[in-house]
C-alpha cells in the first residue's frame, strides 16, 4: 500500500463505470493517478458481502474507497470492516444527487445537515486507523447560495479532522434535475473553488467538474488547487486523458502505447474469463482507447458486436486490435 499519495490528479468515482475492471485498465495507463471505487453504501458493507463488494487487484493501488451513508454508527462499522482490505483512502460521498441516494438521505442532500456530516466524519476517522478520510462535496444544493454556505461547510470539515476535500464545482438540484442534468445544467464555478483554497491554505483542495483534458487539468493546477479530479473524460477517452498523466502531471517517466495497454490487458482478461466472468464486463471499459486515431471505429465495432456473445474470448480483443493495425492509415498508428 502506498502511504504518500500524490493527489495532483485522480479519476472520479462513477457509478456503473469505475468498477475493478475499469480501474485495472486506468492503472495500466497511469501508474500515479489516484483511483476511486464506485460508491459503496455503508449498509451494503455491514449487512452484505464485504469480500465481494470490496475486492480489488493489488495493482490498482493507490486506490480510494468511496462510502455512502448518513448513519455515523454504520459508517464507523463499514470503515472498520473496509480497513482490512488495504485501501489507501476512505472518502465520504456528499455530492451524489441521484434519487436512490436521496431516498437514503445521504449524498448531496447531506450538505443541508452539516452537524450530521461532522458526526459521520468523526465516526469514520475514529475507525480508519492510519488511513486518510476525505470528503467529496458539491458547492451547494437547491436554493443554497454557494458563496454563502460553502466556506462554513468547509470550515466544519476542517474542524472535524478532514485534511483533503474534493469539491465538485457545481450546485446540485435535488428536485427537478436528473443525475445526468446535474452534471451539465448547473453552471460551473471554478473560481469559487480557487477562492476556497485561498481561504483554507492548510487544507488540500481538489477541484472536480467539467475537466475535459489533460491540458485543462494542468491549467487548473496552476491556479493554486492541490489536485484535479477528472470524471467522464477519463472514462470515454482514457488514453488521451491518462496516458501522459505520469509525465505531464506527476513528472514521472513511463508512458505505454495504446497497443501495449491492450496487450497488457490480455492476461487479466483471460484470468477473468477463467473465473467465470464475461468478456464484455471488461471490454466495455476499453471502447474509447483509440479515440481520435485511425482504426478506432473498427475497434469499437468489433468489441461491441462480438464481446457480449456467449463464449467470447480474448481472441475478440486481439481481432479488434488487428483491425486497428490493418486500418488504411496503419503507418500513423504505429506509435500509439
Amino acid at each position: 500500500m502506498l502511504k504518500n499519495l500524490n493527489k495532483r490528479m485522480s479519476v472520479a468515482p462513477m457509478m456503473d463505470w469505475t468498477d475493478r475492471h475499469c480501474r485495472y485498465l486506468h492503472r495500466l495507463l497511469s501508474r500515479h493517478t489516484l483511483l476511486y471505487t464506485e460508491m459503496v453504501t455503508a449498509a451494503a458493507i455491514v449487512h452484505g458481502d464485504p469480500a465481494r463488494l470490496l475486492r480489488f487487484d493489488p495493482a490498482e493501488h493507490p486506490l480510494a474507497l468511496q462510502l455512502g451513508g448518513a448513519d455515523p454508527g454504520q459508517l464507523a462499522q463499514a470503515t472498520r470492516i473496509a480497513g482490512g482490505f488495504g485501501f489507501d483512502e476512505f472518502n465520504l460521498n456528499i455530492g451524489c444527487p441521484s434519487d436512490r441516494v436521496q431516498s437514503g438521505m445521504f449524498g448531496a442532500v447531506l450538505m443541508k445537515s452539516p452537524a450530521l456530516v461532522s458526526d459521520c466524519v468523526h465516526a469514520m476517522i475514529d475507525n480508519a486507523g492510519q488511513t486518510e478520510v476525505t470528503v467529496k462535496c458539491r458547492i451547494g444544493v437547491d436554493d443554497q447560495e454557494p458563496r454563502d454556505i460553502l466556506p462554513g461547510f468547509i470550515e466544519m470539515l476542517e474542524t472535524a479532522g478532514v485534511r483533503r476535500v474534493i469539491i465538485h464545482a457545481r450546485k446540485a438540484w435535488l428536485e427537478g434535475l436528473s443525475p445526468k442534468e446535474n452534471r451539465q445544467v448547473p453552471p460551473l464555478d471554478h473560481a469559487l473553488v480557487y477562492a476556497i483554497k485561498q481561504d483554507f491554505p492548510e487544507l488540500e483542495i481538489i477541484i472536480n467538474g467539467g475537466i475535459s483534458s489533460l491540458a485543462q487539468a494542468k491549467q487548473m493546477l496552476s491556479c493554486g488547487v492541490d489536485g484535479v479530479m477528472i470524471g467522464r473524460a477519463a472514462y470515454h477517452d482514457p488514453f488521451n486523458t491518462l496516458a501522459r498523466a505520469d509525465i505531464e502531471i506527476f513528472g514521472k517517466p513511463g508512458q505505454k502505447t495504446a497497443h501495449e495497454v491492450v496487450n497488457a490487458m490480455l492476461p487479466y482478461i483471460n484470468a477473468h474469463l477463467a473465473a467465470g466472468g464475461r468478456l464484455n464486463q471488461v471490454t466495455r471499459h476499453m471502447m474509447g482507447l483509440f479515440n481520435g486515431r485511425p482504426g478506432a471505429r473498427q475497434w469499437r465495432r468489433i468489441l461491441s458486436e462480438e464481446a457480449h456473445r456467449p463464449g467470447a474470448s480474448a481472441a475478440v480483443v486481439t481481432k479488434a486490435l488487428g483491425a486497428v493495425d490493418g486500418s488504411k492509415s496503419q503507418g500513423a498508428t504505429t506509435n500509439l
